[in-house]
C-alpha cells in the first residue's frame, strides 16, 4: 500500500506552468484613469500563447493611426497579421504607428491614406489592399467622429458629416470588401455602450443615432454575409482613454466617469483591442455586439 501511495504522489506532483509572467508597470500618478498594470504592449509572449496565430491574414483598420484603431493594429500585427493602416490626415501619427509595428518583429503593415467617409475613399482602400495582398480576412471600420450635438444644435452639415463617417463609410467599406473576403473572414464594427445606457446626455443624440445604425447593420449584415461564411460582429466600448475622449475634460470629470465603472477606472484602447482580437478569430460568434466596458453597463 505504501509503495502504491508513493507512486500516486509522484504522478500527481504539480508541474510548473508554461505560461510566462509579465512585468508589473510602475504605479501611475493617476490610477483612476490609468490603464491596468498589465498592458497589451507588454504581453507579446502571453498573447501568442493564448490566441491563435494570425499569420497569413490580411486586416484593414480605418482610423488606424490613433486610439482604439492604433491599439488594434498593434494587437493584430503582434499575432502575425498583415495590417493595412488607413488614415485621413495625420501623416505623422500614421508613420509613428507603422514604426511601432516594425519594432514588433511580427506581422507587417502598410499605410493607405483615404477618406473613410466616402464611397470613393473606401473603394480605393479596398482596391489598394487587394492589389497588394489579393484578399481581406479582417475588416475593422473603426474611423468615427463624436460631435456633441443635441436636437436643437444639430445642423444638416453636422448630420451629414457624422453619418458619412460613422455609418456610410462602414456600410460601403463592407460592400466593397466582401467580394474579396474568404469564408471564415471577419467584419468588426465599432459601436458604443451608450447605445444601451439607461441615461444618456442630450449632447450624444447625433452620435448615438449613428451607433444605433451600426448595431442594426451588424445584426442584419451577419445574416446577409453569413451565407458566404463571413462573420459580422461589433465591439461597443464604454468610456475609453483616447486622445479624443480626454480632450476638454477636467480631472474632476474624469474621476466622476471612472467612478461610474465598478472597477473604478476608465478603459484603455488596449482593452478594446483585446475584444477586436477575440472577434477576429472566432468561428461561431456572429451578429453580436460585444460590450467592452468593464461591467459598466
Amino acid at each position: 500500500m505504501k509503495q502504491a501511495l508513493c507512486k500516486l504522489s509522484r504522478r500527481l506532483k504539480p508541474v510548473r506552468s508554461p505560461l510566462p509572467t509579465t512585468a508589473t508597470a510602475a504605479p501611475s500618478k493617476n490610477p483612476i484613469v490609468a490603464p491596468p498594470s498589465r498592458t497589451y504592449a507588454n504581453q507579446s509572449t502571453m498573447a501568442s500563447s493564448v490566441s491563435p496565430s494570425l499569420s497569413g491574414k490580411v486586416a484593414i483598420i480605418t482610423g488606424g493611426s490613433k486610439g482604439i484603431g492604433k491599439a488594434s493594429v498593434i494587437a493584430l500585427a503582434r499575432l502575425g497579421a498583415t495590417v493595412v493602416i488607413n488614415y485621413s490626415s495625420d501623416e505623422q501619427a500614421a508613420q509613428d504607428t507603422l514604426a511601432e509595428v516594425k519594432k514588433l518583429g511580427a506581422g507587417e503593415a502598410r499605410l493607405v491614406r483615404a477618406d473613410a467617409g466616402t464611397v470613393e475613399g473606401v473603394q480605393s482602400l479596398v482596391k489598394q489592399t487587394v492589389d497588394a495582398y489579393s484578399k481581406i480576412d479582417v475588416l475593422v471600420p473603426n474611423a468615427g467622429v463624436l460631435p456633441m450635438r443635441d436636437l436643437e444644435h444639430t445642423t444638416e452639415a453636422d448630420f451629414d458629416r457624422t453619418f458619412a463617417i460613422n455609418v456610410k463609410g462602414p456600410y460601403f467599406l463592407a460592400q466593397a470588401a466582401a467580394p474579396h473576403m474568404p469564408r471564415g473572414s471577419h467584419i468588426i464594427f465599432l459601436s458604443t455602450t451608450l447605445a444601451v445606457a439607461s441615461t444618456v446626455m442630450p449632447g450624444y443624440l447625433l452620435y448615438n443615432s449613428t451607433k444605433g445604425a451600426i448595431e442594426q447593420m451588424t445584426r442584419v449584415m451577419s445574416k446577409d454575409l453569413g451565407r458566404k461564411g463571413i462573420l459580422v460582429n461589433a465591439v461597443a466600448p464604454g468610456p475609453t482613454g483616447t486622445e479624443l475622449f480626454f480632450r476638454g475634460k477636467s480631472e474632476e470629470m474624469l474621476k466622476t466617469i471612472a467612478n461610474f465603472n465598478p472597477q473604478g477606472r476608465i478603459g484603455t484602447p488596449e482593452d478594446i483591442a483585446e475584444a477586436v482580437v477575440f472577434l477576429s478569430h472566432s468561428s461561431w460568434v456572429s451578429g453580436q455586439v460585444l460590450r467592452a466596458n468593464g461591467g459598466m453597463a
